[in-house]
């Protein structure tokens, strides 16, 4: 049995009309850049994420870009983050201005270890972006204390984990700001490249609205120097109409969590994502660790079972960081795991049937 790893179109046939209908409306609106159709989108996203300020953009990558620099991030700053992410935490670090400083995880739930935090501030450190990695929390409670205590700032990176919780508490609400990623394949996914920035702070807000459209909040008046990273009217309205559903899709991507655990957790060699106490995974990613990863991706290719790795560098050791000269030793737990991890076939519509032929096959292997 053929099993993908994710599959959009199938959910698209799932809400076809509503997706259908709100595409048509845009274009009978001829609502294609900010409207009415992002205006509502925003409210109904800082209402999903439990905010009071969502300001949409282009991307994730540039959500993070935006915060920073409504933050007012400068050269010599430093910001610290995690060694295994998407390159755009950190990539958003040197392009606002300031040196990315990375910490190893915390060897089990693959988000920041905070002690490595803690090892890794010096007098020019002015924030921490922690990633809520595959669609788990960080460990918000020893972040948040550490930032208080060195007087930083902590940017959420929510870009795996919408709806996800720390303690009961929604992610995105710790921090100064947090952002989001809506690119097609993630929990909420838009229809092309969308994302968002979240925030309890107004006039953060308003300052990233700017950033975001030119540097002003009325067209021709530029009052600071901006960027152009607008969210068109069609992604907004794709999204509006999948957000209603992002609740039950999120409740069926961990009941899919579930069926792996049960049937993968006697396996020699096999190890499960783990969740630590008090954090609600919203399995943007069902990652195992496998020290024949490679052999075991192959087999389960060779007998139609789509998997991926995420991510097979670990951050520092990226040619783009080799500036740097980290060294193994320094990220232990982030170099071990970037040879042994393993995401398999996950999404909301995934079946039991489906489920079943990935785990018989993981026990062949």
């Amino acid at each position: 049995m053929p099993v993908p790893y994710a599959d959009l179109g199938l959910q698209y046939q799932s809400i076809k009309n509503e997706i259908d209908g709100a595409i048509a409306a845009v274009i009978r609106d001829s609502a294609f850049i900010r409207g009415p159709y992002v205006d509502a989108f925003e409210r109904e996203f800082a209402a999903a994420a439990s905010v009071e300020h969502c300001v949409s953009c282009a991307n994730g990558t540039d959500a993070l870009y935006l915060a920073m620099a409504a933050l007012k991030v400068k050269p010599g700053d430093e910001v610290i983050t995690t060694a295994h992410s998407w390159i755009s935490t950190s990539a958003m670090i040197t392009h606002a201005g300031a040196q990315v400083v990375f910490c190893d995880t915390d060897g089990e739930t693959f988000t920041i270890d905070p002690a490595a935090i803690e090892a890794a501030i010096t007098p020019r450190t002015v924030g921490i972006i922690p990633v809520h990695l595959f669609g788990q929390p960080a460990d918000m409670d020893a972040i948040m204390a550490i930032a208080r205590k060195h007087g930083l700032w902590v940017v959420e990176d929510c870009a795996q984990a919408h709806l996800a919780r720390y303690k009961d508490q929604p992610v995105g609400t710790f921090g100064a700001v947090a952002t989001y990623s809506f690119y097609p394949g993630k929990n909420l996914g838009a229809f092309g490249d969308a994302g968002a920035v979240v925030t309890g702070d107004a006039a953060l807000a308003e300052h990233m609205t700017m950033l975001a459209r030119h540097g002003g909040l009325v067209k021709h008046k530029h009052l600071i120097e901006g960027i152009n990273s607008r969210l068109d009217g069609m992604q907004a309205a794709i999204l509006s109409a999948k957000l209603r559903h992002l609740q039950a899709w999120t409740k069926s991507r961990q009941d899919a969590a579930a069926v792996y655990d049960a049937g993968l957790n006697q396996l020699d060699g096999v190890e499960l994502p783990r969740v630590a106490p008090d954090r609600t995974h919203v399995y943007h990613l069902y990652t195992i660790k496998h020290r024949k990863r490679d052999a075991l991706a192959a087999y389960l290719a060779e007998n139609g079972v789509q998997t991926a790795i995420n991510y097979p560098t670990a951050l520092p050791f990226l040619p783009a960081y080799s500036r740097l000269g980290h060294k193994p030793e320094q990220f232990p737990r982030a170099f071990d795991d970037q040879s042994k991890i393993l995401s398999l076939p996950m999404f909301a519509e995934i079946t039991r049937e489906q489920q079943d032929e990935v785990i018989r096959l993981i026990k062949d292997f």
